[in-house]
């Protein structure tokens, strides 16, 4: 009887998670696993290249950081991407022009890599749920994350569960090799700069007036106390008063994951907006990353990988420190020589600012640290070596796997 019981609680638990997913109630954060796995049941993915995405919309400004050079990489060797979630598929198909397929089984994802015969799986974050993926032994795995700050998730220990990982520089490297123990970052990790600055790259335009623009681009809140780097809540107001009663315009750039995890950082985050757009200001939700840092003076940001985006400009930053005494961070020399911003300082930060434009001391420094971080800026440059990479890993790949493969066929003597 109470086994009875238990499989009538199993079934009652699937059904009503069936209906969850089906109306879209799950909570945020969980994909809702309604997949294509029936018509997928003999099909094969789309050229050499998988980009595994399992999470849900709330996530999906990490992957649009690479769509341009997915694109390129989809000309060059073809690529798919694979969801977990219907929902960010639907929003991928109406965005990119990339396959995109949704796979809620890991049967269905372990027979269609096979099947295929993908040579990469690439990752833009360190979500658990990619592990599905990380089971193949057919590809070779790469992290390419989102972005390269000093931030304590660029060193975290989950980067060992990739085979490789692109990184923009020698500064991801060093910083690897000081923080993360038991990892080989010289062999595991390839530079390849940001290739999304070259994909997204605009024409230089001209200023409507010559007055001095600040680009405050704060961070989310954090999913630990360790990595609570947001200045939203406890710089945020302070310093863009200050800001615009020293003379200064503002951008106000909202990070798209602001509110999720804590309310109090949605609350903020319309106060701020409000007092950006009433005071003439932008704020900016959508638009290109690029057309935000031509247009600003001084960028005003978080321990985030808006630093090293931001270094090509050759434009003075000024970087918060946080607030939170948990917070943690992998300090590479940028965030070492850059001006820090105390929660004590906010209500200065117009003046500060302003000084930093007009006697900009540290210019030369930081245009000796854009090779460092980013490695060649050169127009093309980083896509370039990003498309070299994906295409040596694929050959190696194929090497790698017929040599598994014949070690594995029966020989002679097993006849016997």
């Amino acid at each position: 009887m109470p086994a009875r019981g238990n499989a009538l609680k199993r079934r009652i638990r699937s059904s009503g998670g069936k209906l969850l997913r089906r109306f879209g109630l799950l909570p945020g954060g969980m994909p809702d696993g309604i997949g294509d796995d029936a018509a997928l049941a003999d099909a094969a993915l789309d050229g050499d290249v998988m980009v595994y995405f399992p999470d849900t919309q709330d996530s999906l400004y990490q992957l649009r950081t690479w769509y341009g050079p997915l694109r390129e990489l989809h000309r060059a060797q073809g690529v798919t991407i694979v969801c977990m979630d219907s929902r960010t598929a639907a929003a991928l198909r109406a965005e990119v022009d990339l396959p995109v397929v949704t796979i809620a089984l890991d049967a269905t994802l372990d027979a269609i890599i096979l099947r295929s015969a993908t040579k990469l799986v690439l990752y833009v974050n360190y979500n658990p749920l990619n592990t599905a993926a990380l089971r193949s032994r057919s590809a070779i795995h790469v992290s390419l994350l989102h972005g390269d700050s000093d931030k304590v998730v660029s060193v975290s220990n989950q980067i060992k569960a990739y085979d490789y990982s692109f990184v923009a520089g020698q500064a991801a490297i060093d910083r690897l090799e000081r923080y993360t123990t038991l990892f080989d970052a010289p062999a595991r990790c390839i530079p390849v700069g940001r290739p999304s600055l070259d994909t997204d790259r605009i024409e230089a335009t001209v200023r409507a007036d010559d007055r001095l623009t600040v680009l405050y681009a704060p961070t989310w809140e954090g999913g630990q106390a360790s990595a609570a780097y947001s200045s939203l809540c406890t710089h945020g107001l302070a310093a863009v008063r200050s800001l615009l009663a020293a003379g200064l315009d503002v951008i106000y750039r909202p990070h798209p994951l602001t509110g999720v995890r804590v309310p109090e950082y949605g609350d903020t985050d319309r106060q701020l907006g409000e007092l950006v757009e009433s005071s003439g200001g932008r704020v900016s939700t959508g638009r290109p990353l690029q057309h935000d840092f031509t247009d600003a003076d001084l960028i005003l940001c978080d321990v985030s990988a808006m630093m090293g985006d931001w270094l090509p400009t050759a434009k003075p930053l000024l970087i918060t420190q946080s607030a939170d005494p948990q917070s943690r961070d992998a300090a590479t020399a940028l965030l070492s020589m850059s001006p820090r911003l105390t929660v004590a300082e906010a209500t200065s930060a117009g003046n500060l600012a302003r000084d930093l434009i007009e006697h900009d001391l540290l210019r030369e420094e930081r245009i000796e640290m854009i090779e460092y971080y980013l490695g060649d800026i050169t127009p093309g440059a980083s896509l370039a070596r990003f498309l070299e990479a994906c295409a040596r890993l694929s050959t190696r790949r194929d090497e790698l796997w017929a040599r598994i493969q014949d070690q594995q066929r029966p020989s002679a003597d097993d006849s016997v």
